[in-house]
């Protein structure tokens, strides 16, 4: 059964639309001019061991590439932060996570890499538990997010650092 609604378009126009393409004899050189692509880089200075929202600015670019139906990825070029989508409604869950991730990996001095500080080799502990890059879907020029859901760039180091996503967007 296909919901009537989400966020408000209909998704049997949606289904309809990739059943046609999909139904037609194509070769693939002519699949991948069907295809476009559209890429761009954020970049964040974090300010510490925080959750950065990122949502609105990855949605601006997903607009900004006028593809209606396709995939956004994203990947965070960092071996130290994160990527998540998560809760964007109540700030207590991200600082729930946060607490978890703390404890699950603390920081001692039981790690051997510690040439960056004693909040490095957790930090790259932390992005291995965790993500770094999502991939979302797009249905009329929109991200098919669910409505509690943000994307977030988790930062896992003490201090101040640039962060770099890739935002590569495909589709038609």
């Amino acid at each position: 059964m296909v919901p009537d609604r989400f966020h408000g378009f209909k998704l049997d126009m949606f289904y309809a639309g990739n059943i046609a393409l999909a139904n037609r004899k194509l070769n693939l050189a002519q699949i991948h001019q069907l295809m476009a692509h559209y890429q761009q880089f954020i970049k964040v200075q974090t300010q510490g061991k925080t959750l950065h929202r990122i949502t609105q600015k990855v949605a601006a670019i997903v607009s900004e590439s006028g593809i209606q139906t396709g995939l956004c990825s994203l990947f965070l070029r960092h071996t130290s932060a994160s990527l998540i989508i998560q809760e964007n409604a109540d700030p207590d869950v991200l600082l729930d996570l946060a607490n978890f991730l703390s404890k699950l990996v603390p920081e001692n001095d039981r790690y051997i890499h510690s040439a960056e500080g004693a909040d490095d080799m957790p930090a790259h502990i932390r992005t291995v538990l965790t993500h770094t890059s999502e991939q979302i879907p797009i249905a009329q020029g929109r991200m098919v997010l669910g409505t509690w859901q943000g994307i977030y760039i988790w930062e896992h180091r003490s201090h101040s650092n640039p962060r770099e996503l890739v935002v590569h967007i495909t589709g038609d």
